[in-house]
């Protein structure tokens, strides 16, 4: 791998070309990353999700996800890695708008699709990365300036293809109150069946709807809306982990890193750690 550290030998930035098997089992990172697949087919898992791809396409996971590649044949994939530190999304949101599009988004498949055009744009970006992090001294000035273009492209081609009628999945109103629903309650109403009575149909067809609309279960995306509340909240701010149990209307701070910790696999301290706190954090105090 092509990578840029610091003096400590901290991560910053790192470019790498493998292959789809060395994803065949669960793997995190506590960077952000973004996975390009020239050609191939086969299935990226993400934490609660299962996205089939195939490529020419962009792949996209946040830190410490839990993520994997099935596929029936090996094919080479260029691998993009940046820490939170060396590029905080949410600082740049303006001049990528990436957060929420790209990363962060319960609702909408961690991808892109690329037209043969795209292909060169992505990777003359990612060669120019790869050029200057093999420089005997990489500048990190230019390395963020590459990296926000990658992402800045990215996002606009998300934005096309959400825009696309060709692609576009047709509007489920019911499926959109539902997300709307899960926006107000996700910290009160935590069951399927709670959202499947205020939208007066029955459980079993608010998860076949919400299969079909979002590819994931209701209760995948009841799990998913907290859980990203709750990195947001130790990624985002310096609250203590009680005082964002609190928030999160738990009880106490136990019981809150259980419950994280079964459906991430790491503790909230643990995380925090790994992750680092945000340069927002600071700002918004």
């Amino acid at each position: 791998m092509q990578q840029l550290c610091t003096s400590s030998g901290d991560f910053l930035i790192g470019l790498e070309s493998t292959e789809t098997a060395a994803f065949s089992q669960p793997v995190t990172f506590r960077e952000y990353a973004v996975f390009y697949v020239a050609d191939g087919k086969g299935v990226f898992y993400s934490d609660f999700g299962a996205f089939p791809f195939e490529g020419p396409t962009l792949l996209f996971a946040t830190p410490l996800q839990l993520i994997s590649m099935k596929s029936k044949t090996v094919f080479p994939i260029r691998f993009l890695r940046f820490h939170g530190d060396f590029y905080c999304i949410e600082y740049h949101r303006k001049e990528v708008a990436c957060n929420g599009l790209l990363f962060n988004n319960i609702y909408l498949e961690p991808s892109v699709v690329l037209t043969d055009r795209e292909i060169g744009i992505i990777e003359r970006i990612q060669d120019d990365i790869a050029d200057e992090l093999r420089q005997p001294e990489p500048a990190e000035m230019v390395l963020r300036a590459y990296l926000q273009l990658f992402l800045a492209k990215a996002s606009q081609l998300k934005i096309k293809s959400l825009n696309n009628p060709i692609h576009a999945i047709p509007r489920d109103e019911s499926m959109e109150q539902f997300k709307q629903l899960l926006e107000q309650h996700y910290l009160e109403l935590r069951k399927p069946h709670e959202y499947a009575s205020l939208l007066a149909m029955s459980p079993n067809t608010l998860t076949k709807r919400c299969r079909r609309y979002f590819k994931k279960s209701p209760s995948a995306l009841i799990q998913e809306r907290f859980i990203l509340e709750a990195k947001k909240q130790l990624h985002l701010t310096r609250k203590s982990i009680k005082e964002i149990a609190w928030a999160l209307k738990f009880e106490d701070e136990f019981y809150f890193s259980r419950v994280f910790k079964k459906f991430t696999n790491i503790s909230p301290q643990a995380f925090r750690d790994q992750t680092g706190i945000s340069i927002v954090a600071d700002l918004s105090m």
